[in-house]
Protein backbone atom coordinates (compact mmCIF):
# COMPACT_ATOMS: atom_id res chain seq x y z
CA UNK A 1 0.00 0.00 0.00
CA UNK A 2 1.09 3.74 -0.80
CA UNK A 3 1.24 5.86 1.75
CA UNK A 4 2.06 9.80 1.67
CA UNK A 5 5.30 9.22 3.27
CA UNK A 6 6.28 7.37 0.23
CA UNK A 7 5.53 9.27 -2.42
CA UNK A 8 7.34 12.63 -0.14
CA UNK A 9 10.67 9.97 -0.45
CA UNK A 10 9.70 9.95 -4.05
CA UNK A 11 9.68 13.77 -5.01
CA UNK A 12 12.00 14.63 -2.67
CA UNK A 13 14.65 11.86 -3.81
CA UNK A 14 13.79 13.58 -7.32
CA UNK A 15 16.54 15.89 -9.41
CA UNK A 16 15.21 19.15 -8.07
CA UNK A 17 15.23 20.91 -4.81
CA UNK A 18 13.01 19.50 -2.36
CA UNK A 19 10.31 21.01 -2.27
CA UNK A 20 10.57 23.40 -5.14
CA UNK A 21 7.46 22.83 -7.07
CA UNK A 22 5.49 24.03 -4.08
CA UNK A 23 1.63 22.78 -4.27
CA UNK A 24 2.32 20.51 -7.64
CA UNK A 25 4.33 18.50 -5.13
CA UNK A 26 1.04 18.00 -2.94
CA UNK A 27 -1.25 17.46 -5.93
CA UNK A 28 0.95 14.69 -6.82
CA UNK A 29 0.94 13.31 -3.59
CA UNK A 30 -2.74 13.34 -3.34
CA UNK A 31 -2.95 12.01 -6.85
CA UNK A 32 -0.12 9.06 -6.02
CA UNK A 33 -2.13 7.81 -3.20
CA UNK A 34 -5.56 8.32 -4.46
CA UNK A 35 -4.22 6.03 -7.86
CA UNK A 36 -1.60 3.99 -5.06
CA UNK A 37 1.18 4.49 -7.84
CA UNK A 38 4.41 6.25 -7.57
CA UNK A 39 4.17 6.52 -11.46
CA UNK A 40 0.16 7.43 -11.81
CA UNK A 41 -1.07 7.66 -15.46
CA UNK A 42 -3.91 10.42 -16.21
CA UNK A 43 -4.88 8.69 -19.65
CA UNK A 44 -7.04 7.29 -21.03
CA UNK A 45 -10.10 9.33 -18.78
CA UNK A 46 -13.55 9.56 -18.90
CA UNK A 47 -16.09 12.10 -18.18
CA UNK A 48 -19.58 10.66 -17.78
CA UNK A 49 -22.63 13.17 -17.39
CA UNK A 50 -25.32 11.98 -15.32
CA UNK A 51 -28.56 13.76 -16.26
CA UNK A 52 -32.29 13.82 -14.10
CA UNK A 53 -34.81 15.64 -13.16
CA UNK A 54 -36.46 16.73 -9.67
CA UNK A 55 -39.84 17.36 -8.20
CA UNK A 56 -38.63 19.72 -5.90
CA UNK A 57 -38.41 21.83 -9.05
CA UNK A 58 -41.91 22.12 -8.76
CA UNK A 59 -41.57 24.30 -5.56
CA UNK A 60 -39.72 27.34 -6.88
CA UNK A 61 -36.21 26.31 -5.86
CA UNK A 62 -34.87 27.50 -9.01
CA UNK A 63 -35.69 30.19 -11.91
CA UNK A 64 -35.28 27.31 -14.84
CA UNK A 65 -37.91 24.66 -15.53
CA UNK A 66 -37.24 21.29 -16.03
CA UNK A 67 -37.24 20.88 -19.69
CA UNK A 68 -33.50 22.64 -19.11
CA UNK A 69 -32.20 19.69 -18.14
CA UNK A 70 -33.45 18.02 -21.78
CA UNK A 71 -32.39 21.06 -23.58
CA UNK A 72 -28.44 21.41 -21.95
CA UNK A 73 -28.27 17.12 -22.27
CA UNK A 74 -29.08 17.79 -26.23
CA UNK A 75 -26.26 20.17 -25.79
CA UNK A 76 -23.72 17.64 -25.08
CA UNK A 77 -24.75 14.98 -27.08
CA UNK A 78 -24.18 18.09 -30.16
CA UNK A 79 -20.57 18.67 -28.06
CA UNK A 80 -21.67 22.52 -28.08
CA UNK A 81 -21.64 22.81 -24.03
CA UNK A 82 -18.81 24.32 -21.52
CA UNK A 83 -17.62 20.87 -20.24
CA UNK A 84 -17.59 18.92 -23.72
CA UNK A 85 -15.69 21.64 -25.17
CA UNK A 86 -13.47 21.11 -21.97
CA UNK A 87 -13.70 17.63 -22.13
CA UNK A 88 -12.03 17.78 -25.87
CA UNK A 89 -9.79 20.15 -25.37
CA UNK A 90 -8.09 18.14 -22.79
CA UNK A 91 -8.29 14.64 -24.71
CA UNK A 92 -11.43 13.35 -22.59
CA UNK A 93 -13.78 10.61 -23.62
CA UNK A 94 -16.88 11.45 -22.71
CA UNK A 95 -20.23 9.78 -21.80
CA UNK A 96 -23.70 11.13 -21.07
CA UNK A 97 -26.56 9.02 -19.62
CA UNK A 98 -29.97 9.70 -19.28
CA UNK A 99 -30.40 8.38 -15.11
CA UNK A 100 -34.37 9.82 -15.04
CA UNK A 101 -35.41 12.66 -17.27
CA UNK A 102 -38.96 13.82 -17.58
CA UNK A 103 -38.69 14.19 -21.08
CA UNK A 104 -35.58 12.18 -22.96
CA UNK A 105 -33.97 13.61 -25.76
CA UNK A 106 -34.82 12.96 -28.95
CA UNK A 107 -32.65 11.49 -31.33
CA UNK A 108 -30.96 9.65 -33.29
CA UNK A 109 -27.94 10.09 -30.86
CA UNK A 110 -24.39 9.11 -30.47
CA UNK A 111 -23.51 5.87 -29.27
CA UNK A 112 -21.83 7.59 -25.82
CA UNK A 113 -25.61 8.50 -25.22
CA UNK A 114 -27.09 5.73 -22.58
CA UNK A 115 -30.66 5.77 -21.98
CA UNK A 116 -31.17 3.95 -18.84
CA UNK A 117 -34.07 6.21 -16.85
CA UNK A 118 -34.30 5.01 -13.39
CA UNK A 119 -37.79 6.92 -13.21
CA UNK A 120 -39.05 10.46 -15.13
CA UNK A 121 -37.60 12.48 -12.45
CA UNK A 122 -37.67 12.12 -8.50
CA UNK A 123 -40.69 12.83 -6.84
CA UNK A 124 -40.62 16.24 -4.77
CA UNK A 125 -38.52 15.81 -1.44
CA UNK A 126 -40.44 18.21 -0.02
CA UNK A 127 -43.69 16.42 0.00
CA UNK A 128 -42.33 13.02 0.50
CA UNK A 129 -39.30 10.63 -0.27
CA UNK A 130 -37.87 11.61 -3.62
CA UNK A 131 -37.21 7.45 -4.46
CA UNK A 132 -37.79 4.22 -3.07
CA UNK A 133 -34.70 2.41 -1.86
CA UNK A 134 -35.12 0.12 -5.04
CA UNK A 135 -35.16 2.89 -6.89
CA UNK A 136 -31.57 4.46 -5.14
CA UNK A 137 -30.86 0.53 -5.61
CA UNK A 138 -30.92 0.94 -9.63
CA UNK A 139 -29.36 4.63 -9.84
CA UNK A 140 -26.93 3.16 -8.00
CA UNK A 141 -25.89 0.11 -10.06
CA UNK A 142 -26.57 2.62 -13.11
CA UNK A 143 -23.84 4.33 -12.11
CA UNK A 144 -21.16 1.63 -11.06
CA UNK A 145 -21.61 0.02 -14.43
CA UNK A 146 -20.43 2.96 -15.93
CA UNK A 147 -17.09 2.97 -13.28
CA UNK A 148 -16.79 -1.01 -14.18
CA UNK A 149 -17.43 -0.28 -18.11
CA UNK A 150 -15.00 3.09 -18.03
CA UNK A 151 -12.36 1.04 -16.28
CA UNK A 152 -12.70 -2.00 -18.40
CA UNK A 153 -12.20 -0.24 -21.47
CA UNK A 154 -8.64 0.63 -20.10
CA UNK A 155 -9.50 4.65 -18.14
CA UNK A 156 -7.06 5.41 -15.38
CA UNK A 157 -9.00 8.60 -14.23
CA UNK A 158 -12.33 8.97 -13.99
CA UNK A 159 -14.78 12.17 -14.06
CA UNK A 160 -18.49 12.24 -12.90
CA UNK A 161 -20.60 15.34 -14.35
CA UNK A 162 -24.21 16.47 -13.67
CA UNK A 163 -27.11 18.31 -15.26
CA UNK A 164 -30.36 18.13 -13.34
CA UNK A 165 -32.09 21.63 -12.97
CA UNK A 166 -33.10 21.19 -9.00
CA UNK A 167 -30.39 19.44 -8.08
CA UNK A 168 -28.51 21.70 -5.43
CA UNK A 169 -31.33 21.15 -3.38
CA UNK A 170 -31.12 17.21 -3.11
CA UNK A 171 -27.02 17.86 -2.93
CA UNK A 172 -27.90 20.89 0.02
CA UNK A 173 -30.26 18.15 2.08
CA UNK A 174 -27.09 15.55 1.53
CA UNK A 175 -24.62 17.93 2.72
CA UNK A 176 -26.78 19.22 5.78
CA UNK A 177 -27.98 15.33 7.05
CA UNK A 178 -24.17 14.10 6.21
CA UNK A 179 -21.95 17.10 7.98
CA UNK A 180 -24.59 18.43 10.17
CA UNK A 181 -23.77 22.09 8.84
CA UNK A 182 -26.82 24.26 9.19
CA UNK A 183 -29.08 24.33 6.15
CA UNK A 184 -28.56 27.88 5.53
CA UNK A 185 -25.03 26.98 4.89
CA UNK A 186 -25.71 24.02 3.33
CA UNK A 187 -27.85 25.93 0.66
CA UNK A 188 -27.12 28.11 -1.98
CA UNK A 189 -28.15 30.30 -5.34
CA UNK A 190 -27.86 27.21 -7.30
CA UNK A 191 -27.89 27.97 -10.90
CA UNK A 192 -28.96 31.54 -10.09
CA UNK A 193 -31.58 31.40 -7.27
CA UNK A 194 -32.43 34.93 -6.25
CA UNK A 195 -32.31 35.97 -2.18
CA UNK A 196 -36.64 34.66 -2.18
CA UNK A 197 -35.73 31.85 -3.89
CA UNK A 198 -33.23 30.61 -1.36
CA UNK A 199 -35.12 31.48 1.42
CA UNK A 200 -38.05 28.47 0.23
CA UNK A 201 -35.01 26.15 -0.90
CA UNK A 202 -33.11 26.38 2.31
CA UNK A 203 -36.86 26.35 4.42
CA UNK A 204 -37.14 23.27 2.22
CA UNK A 205 -33.75 21.27 3.23
CA UNK A 206 -34.09 22.20 6.69
CA UNK A 207 -37.45 20.36 6.51
CA UNK A 208 -36.68 17.53 4.78
CA UNK A 209 -33.42 16.91 6.51
CA UNK A 210 -35.66 17.56 9.94
CA UNK A 211 -38.11 14.45 8.49
CA UNK A 212 -35.46 11.97 8.69
CA UNK A 213 -34.87 12.63 12.52
CA UNK A 214 -31.46 12.37 12.26
CA UNK A 215 -31.25 8.66 10.89
CA UNK A 216 -28.82 8.68 7.87
CA UNK A 217 -29.66 4.58 6.42
CA UNK A 218 -29.79 3.95 3.12
CA UNK A 219 -33.95 4.70 3.09
CA UNK A 220 -33.43 7.77 4.55
CA UNK A 221 -31.27 9.14 1.87
CA UNK A 222 -33.15 8.29 -0.75
CA UNK A 223 -35.62 10.52 0.37
CA UNK A 224 -33.70 13.22 -0.17
CA UNK A 225 -31.22 12.76 -3.10
CA UNK A 226 -31.74 12.76 -6.84
CA UNK A 227 -30.94 9.96 -9.23
CA UNK A 228 -27.90 11.15 -10.83
CA UNK A 229 -26.66 12.10 -7.49
CA UNK A 230 -27.40 8.39 -6.16
CA UNK A 231 -25.61 7.33 -9.58
CA UNK A 232 -22.64 8.88 -9.46
CA UNK A 233 -22.22 8.05 -6.11
CA UNK A 234 -22.62 3.88 -7.18
CA UNK A 235 -20.16 5.70 -9.77
CA UNK A 236 -17.19 6.79 -7.77
CA UNK A 237 -17.83 3.57 -4.78
CA UNK A 238 -17.46 1.24 -8.23
CA UNK A 239 -14.20 3.08 -8.95
CA UNK A 240 -12.56 2.73 -5.69
CA UNK A 241 -13.66 -1.35 -5.74
CA UNK A 242 -11.62 -1.06 -8.87
CA UNK A 243 -8.89 0.88 -7.56
CA UNK A 244 -9.65 3.78 -10.21
CA UNK A 245 -8.94 7.84 -9.25
CA UNK A 246 -11.86 10.00 -9.15
CA UNK A 247 -11.61 13.81 -9.70
CA UNK A 248 -14.19 15.61 -8.29
CA UNK A 249 -16.41 18.14 -9.83
CA UNK A 250 -18.26 20.86 -7.38
CA UNK A 251 -20.96 21.01 -5.07
CA UNK A 252 -23.14 17.98 -6.12
CA UNK A 253 -20.70 15.34 -6.79
CA UNK A 254 -18.94 16.33 -3.60
CA UNK A 255 -22.45 15.70 -2.38
CA UNK A 256 -22.95 12.41 -3.95
CA UNK A 257 -18.91 11.82 -2.64
CA UNK A 258 -20.40 12.11 1.10
CA UNK A 259 -23.01 10.15 0.17
CA UNK A 260 -20.56 7.21 -1.84
CA UNK A 261 -17.93 6.91 1.08
CA UNK A 262 -21.19 7.45 3.76
CA UNK A 263 -22.57 4.05 2.56
CA UNK A 264 -18.98 2.55 1.38
CA UNK A 265 -16.57 3.89 4.02
CA UNK A 266 -12.94 3.87 2.65
CA UNK A 267 -14.50 5.17 -0.63
CA UNK A 268 -12.92 8.88 0.02
CA UNK A 269 -8.86 7.14 -0.41
CA UNK A 270 -9.53 7.28 -4.63
CA UNK A 271 -11.01 10.73 -4.07
CA UNK A 272 -8.78 14.59 -6.03
CA UNK A 273 -11.25 17.35 -4.92
CA UNK A 274 -10.83 19.42 -8.58
CA UNK A 275 -11.77 22.81 -7.51
CA UNK A 276 -14.25 24.51 -4.55
CA UNK A 277 -17.00 25.67 -5.57
CA UNK A 278 -19.17 29.28 -5.11
CA UNK A 279 -21.85 27.27 -3.61
CA UNK A 280 -21.33 27.63 0.10
CA UNK A 281 -21.63 24.32 1.52
CA UNK A 282 -19.40 23.18 -1.07
CA UNK A 283 -16.19 23.90 1.75
CA UNK A 284 -17.54 21.73 4.25
CA UNK A 285 -18.80 18.88 2.13
CA UNK A 286 -15.08 18.83 1.23
CA UNK A 287 -13.23 19.00 4.85
CA UNK A 288 -16.30 16.46 5.90
CA UNK A 289 -14.28 14.35 2.93
CA UNK A 290 -10.80 15.22 4.40
CA UNK A 291 -9.80 16.90 0.91
CA UNK A 292 -8.15 20.07 -0.63
CA UNK A 293 -9.22 21.62 -3.55
CA UNK A 294 -6.84 22.04 -6.76
CA UNK A 295 -8.36 25.41 -7.58
CA UNK A 296 -10.66 28.17 -6.00
CA UNK A 297 -11.48 30.37 -8.90
CA UNK A 298 -15.81 30.79 -7.73
CA UNK A 299 -16.78 28.09 -10.26
CA UNK A 300 -20.64 26.90 -10.25
CA UNK A 301 -21.58 25.66 -13.18
CA UNK A 302 -21.37 21.81 -12.43
CA UNK A 303 -21.72 19.77 -15.66
CA UNK A 304 -17.54 18.46 -14.89
CA UNK A 305 -16.40 21.98 -15.47
CA UNK A 306 -14.54 22.11 -13.14
CA UNK A 307 -12.40 19.48 -12.48
CA UNK A 308 -11.97 19.69 -16.10
CA UNK A 309 -10.08 22.66 -15.82
CA UNK A 310 -8.14 21.40 -12.97
CA UNK A 311 -7.11 18.32 -14.73
CA UNK A 312 -3.91 19.83 -16.46
CA UNK A 313 -2.63 20.20 -13.27
CA UNK A 314 -2.97 16.68 -12.43
CA UNK A 315 -1.26 15.97 -15.49
CA UNK A 316 1.71 17.66 -14.74
CA UNK A 317 1.40 15.71 -11.07
CA UNK A 318 1.49 12.81 -12.84
CA UNK A 319 4.65 13.53 -15.38
CA UNK A 320 6.54 14.86 -12.03
CA UNK A 321 6.24 11.53 -10.18
CA UNK A 322 7.20 9.50 -13.86
CA UNK A 323 9.08 11.48 -15.95
CA UNK A 324 11.69 13.22 -13.71
CA UNK A 325 14.93 11.50 -12.96
CA UNK A 326 16.26 10.83 -9.81
CA UNK A 327 19.32 12.86 -7.72
CA UNK A 328 20.92 9.23 -7.74
CA UNK A 329 20.66 8.96 -11.51
CA UNK A 330 22.74 12.39 -12.75
CA UNK A 331 24.71 11.26 -10.10
CA UNK A 332 24.34 14.49 -7.67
Amino acid sequence: MIIRKDVQARLDALAKPMGSLGRLEALAVDLAVASQSLGPQTRPRRLVLFAADHGVVAQGVTPWPSAVTTAMVETFLKGRASSTALAEAHGVDVRVVDAGMIHPPRGPWPDHFIAQPVAPGTADLSQGPAMTEAQFDRAWALGAAEAQSAVNAGHRLLIAGEMGIGNTTAAACLTHALTGIDADIATGHGAGADAAMRGVKRDIVAAAVARLGGCTDKAALAAIAGFEIVAIAGFYAEAAQQGAAVLLDGYVTTAAALLADHLCPGTRAVMIAGHLSAEPGHRAALAKLGLAPVLEWQMRLGEGSGALVALPLLDSAAALLRDVALLADIGA
